[in-house]
């Protein structure tokens, strides 16, 4: 989403990523062993699909050493837009192939099973490789899962906001549901939009600089985030490790293979402290604080 700031929508959220700073980007990921990005055709109408194929291609990295997911954007749309549009997914993305293409959220003029016979449709014609969803509700995920099943293929994965200041899948069935059907669990906004990192804690000053969208909620939360921001720190001095490192590490291990995470990035330094979150072992004690 990062890739598609500074313009339309996205001014609010994000300033806007140079050419110089993607391409910075993509190779602190790569380097730090990250080899799959996320993006979408609502980030900015392919501009974002266009920058990482861009960056992708700058730092010289085959179509193989990578995936690569997408998303269809289907509010005001049926379920034959998903088969209209994945030429122009391919053309954004070139020449980079769709690893996983998901439904980017549940609002939609056809039904989930539709959408995944469509989808299915795209997979048999070699297209795209697999397929997923994104926030959709357990319900809803069941019926996904159904309606691929039926034609010999795996609902991947779903994707949601999932984060240790917002564990609401935990609760109302999503999780449970993803593990009984086999199902990865995306979790987008994994740091908050940075609010676990304590750089807001450390100094609120800095929330000036924080586009209008987030500063007045970050503003709000700082006093009542600050216990979980001060254990994230001090496990972190444990493992000479960031909050955010914490953070995403307890993300992606306390559930096992369930449960993966996209953090995203505005500079090379965001995406290489990501990338260090891989590289250590949180104790069980840790973990369950």
């Amino acid at each position: 989403m990062q890739f598609a700031g500074g313009r339309g929508v996205f001014r609010f959220m994000y300033p806007e990523v140079t050419p110089d700073t993607r391409n910075e980007i993509i190779r602190a990921a790569l380097d730090g062993g990250i080899n799959w990005f996320d993006t979408a055709e609502a980030y900015g109408f392919g501009r974002s699909e266009r920058g990482l194929a861009g960056a992708l291609a700058a730092n010289g990295v085959a179509d193989g050493d990578v995936r690569v997911a997408t998303k269809w954007f289907p509010m005001l749309r049926t379920a034959g837009s998903i088969r209209r549009t994945i030429a122009d997914r391919l053309q954004a993305l070139s020449p980079y192939s769709v690893a996983l293409h998901q439904v980017h959220q549940p609002i939609s003029f056809s039904s989930p099973e539709e959408e995944m016979n469509a989808m299915a449709d795209l997979v048999e014609a070699g297209q795209i490789r697999s397929v997923g969803v994104s926030n959709f509700n357990a319900e809803r995920m069941r019926r996904a899962h159904q309606a691929l099943r039926k034609r010999g293929l795996p609902l991947a994965s779903n994707q949601v906001r999932y984060s240790l200041l917002d564990r609401s899948i935990e609760t109302d069935g999503v999780l449970d549901a993803a593990r009984e059907l086999g199902v990865t669990v995306i979790a987008y906004s994994p740091l908050d939009s940075g609010l676990m990192s304590g750089k807001y804690h450390r100094d609120p000053a800095v929330l000036r600089a924080t586009p209008v969208g987030r500063r007045a909620r970050f503003r709000r939360r700082l006093e009542e985030t600050a216990p979980l921001v001060a254990a994230l720190e001090e496990i972190g001095e444990a493992h000479q490790a960031t909050p955010a490192q914490v953070a995403l590490n307890w993300l992606v291990n306390f559930h096992g293979d369930v449960v993966v995470a996209i953090p995203g990035a505005s500079r090379a330094s965001q995406a290489a402290d990501s990338a260090g979150a891989m590289h250590f072992s949180l104790t069980d004690e840790e973990l369950a604080r």
